[in-house]
């Protein structure tokens, strides 16, 4: 009688940790304050033209939101919290070998700022085992709207570096 093998279970971190959060912090900012209204925030358009508020947060997600809601930090916070657990389980799902912390954390924020495509190139390097590439592959997402932008290449340069394990040059220069 043939046994199956057992299965293998890969581990990947649960949770983005303190860091990683920080590095999305520090790219996303909590914009578009209302002026007189401390704590307030409304609705912008980024550098390709997608409306957000808050902490990054689009309306590709839930909570949705119209062009003149008006969230509080506390709604802001909670959207971003709510973003990170789709990105979390976004990054556990299509990853099918171990990951540290720090690389985790990295891909959770190139996910949450692109959409992270299960198509790119950057998943079918790493699922082979090839992690030397990702950063490689990051810096690739660098533009919005066609247009290579200075801002997200700074991320991008950030995501690898702390995919690397570098966290302490990662929020150096998200920080910047």
């Amino acid at each position: 009688m043939l046994h199956a093998a057992p299965a293998v279970r890969v581990v990947v971190p649960a949770k983005i940790s303190e860091s990683g959060l920080e590095l999305v912090k520090a790219f996303e900012s909590c914009m578009a304050r209302i002026k007189g209204r401390p704590g307030c925030f409304r609705p912008y358009r980024d550098r390709a033209g997608i409306l957000t508020i808050g902490w990054g947060h689009t309306n590709h997600h839930l909570p949705h939101f119209t062009r003149d809601a008006v969230w509080t930090q506390a709604e802001c916070d909670a959207a971003l919290a709510g973003d990170m657990i789709t990105f979390e389980r976004y990054v556990q799902r299509l990853c099918k070998i171990e990951l540290a912390q720090h690389e985790f954390d990295a891909l959770v924020s190139w996910a949450f700022n692109t959409g992270g495509p299960a198509t790119a190139t950057l998943w079918k390097k790493l699922n082979a085992g090839n992690k030397k590439a990702v950063p490689i592959e990051l810096a690739k997402w660098n533009r919005a709207g066609g247009r290579v932008l200075a801002g997200l290449t700074r991320r991008r340069k950030a995501e690898g570096l702390m995919f690397a394990g570098d966290v302490k040059g990662a929020l150096a220069l998200a920080h910047a």
